[in-house]
């Protein structure tokens, strides 16, 4: 019990910091295209915070069971390094019993990993899904920023407004510039005005940017053919945000409805939320062997070779996956095929690794390296 909880401690340490480490990389990247949406206003920035903390889930489920894996290799490896490994084996500690002992912290993140899984980022789907149509129904005028020129999506449209006042209701210091499209070509349009407001049409149910007391220019820069209108009041109608990321239905469904509905992509849905948690407990066992490196060799040896494969592993499943997407005959036997292959490799590893050692180990003595003499 006490090398259990000394090895699970271990384990669990490095995977939190493996995982943060990734975490915070992949919620920077993404924060980064938030706050990109937001400066271009096709989002409010008041919801940047609560789109980024509702992904979160979706991003655990995926970086746990690689921190997992990369967890029991920087652990043992250095158990290895520093012949605590060794020890333990002196000891009466068995392969076979250090995998078992391994399968506990592994067991443990399988199940927090089912939960995410099977609730929470479907939960999380479902709120980033309901901001996003908020964010649809906005329009250009709900995102403006004051004492900022803001490039929008409609007509190539740049904006800028003074102050905002009663609670967004009414603007001071508008600028607005547009392509104007004519007979002779594109034009620019420059609209300046004191304030304005934002009125609805009660018939059409489109919404306008009421402007009054300014000014409208017409013309092609470069040239003194510009015309200028001078207006108490001016309309300029008000398009809806457009926003890039969507979330697809099949995400949002809870577990059990997936497991009703007999189509296709609900069911490529459903393995791949039930695949997660297994991958954990076959990262474990893959883990294991490929952590097994001699003092003079260093922790990190086998680091690069065993991130290949936890990468061909999950390509080949997101694969297959897509291929039960599109209903390809045989594409679920193809997905759990991938388990089974990779679990033959793991059994491989840990009780036929050490006749590959050996191959690998005169392979080595016989191969040509300049400066080496073969006997």
């Amino acid at each position: 019990m006490i090398i259990f909880r000394y090895l699970t401690k271990e384990v669990l340490v490095s995977m939190t910091a493996v995982t943060g480490v990734l975490l915070l990389i992949i919620m920077s990247g993404r924060f980064i295209k938030y706050l990109s949406n937001a400066a271009e206003g096709k989002v409010s920035a008041d919801i940047l915070l609560l789109l980024i903390s509702y992904r979160i889930p979706g991003f655990l489920e995926l970086i746990l069971p690689l921190g997992l894996f990369l967890g029991i290799l920087l652990t043992y490896g250095r158990l290895y390094l520093e012949n605590e490994i060794t020890t333990l084996s002196a000891c009466g500690m068995s392969d076979n019993r250090l995998q078992w002992l391994t399968l506990g912290p592994a067991a443990m993140v399988a199940v927090l990993v089912a939960c995410l899984s099977f609730w929470i980022t479907p939960w999380g789907a479902g709120q980033v899904k309901n901001l996003l149509n908020q964010q649809e129904s906005m329009t250009e005028f709900d995102v403006l920023v004051e004492g900022r020129f803001q490039k929008l999506p409609s007509k190539g449209r740049v904006s800028y407004v003074g102050e905002l006042t009663n609670n967004r209701t009414e603007l001071r210091d508008i600028f607005l510039s547009e392509q104007v499209k004519t007979r002779t070509g594109d034009q620019l349009g420059i609209v300046v005005a004191e304030s304005g407001r934002q009125y609805m049409d009660q018939q059409t149910r489109s919404r306008f940017l009421l402007l009054q007391n300014g000014y409208r220019y017409e013309g092609v820069p470069g040239q003194a053919n510009f015309r200028m209108i001078s207006f108490e009041e001016y309309g300029v109608r008000l398009q809806q945000s457009q926003v890039r990321e969507q979330v697809t239905e099949i995400e949002v469904l809870p577990t059990a409805e997936l497991w009703r509905n007999p189509g296709h992509e609900y069911r490529a849905q459903l393995h791949w939320r039930v695949s997660l948690p297994i991958l954990c407990i076959m990262v474990a066992l893959l883990a294991v062997p490929l952590s097994k490196v001699s003092p003079r060799q260093g922790r990190y040896a086998r680091l690069l070779p065993s991130i290949l494969i936890y990468l061909t592993y999950l390509t080949l499943l997101t694969s297959a996956r897509s291929g039960m997407d599109e209903g390809e005959t045989g594409a679920v036997l193809r997905f759990w095929s991938v388990h089974l292959l990779f679990a033959f490799i793991a059994f491989n590893l840990h009780y036929t690794g050490r006749y590959w050692h050996r191959l690998r180990s005169v392979v080595w003595l016989w191969l040509p390296i300049p400066g080496r003499s073969v006997k």
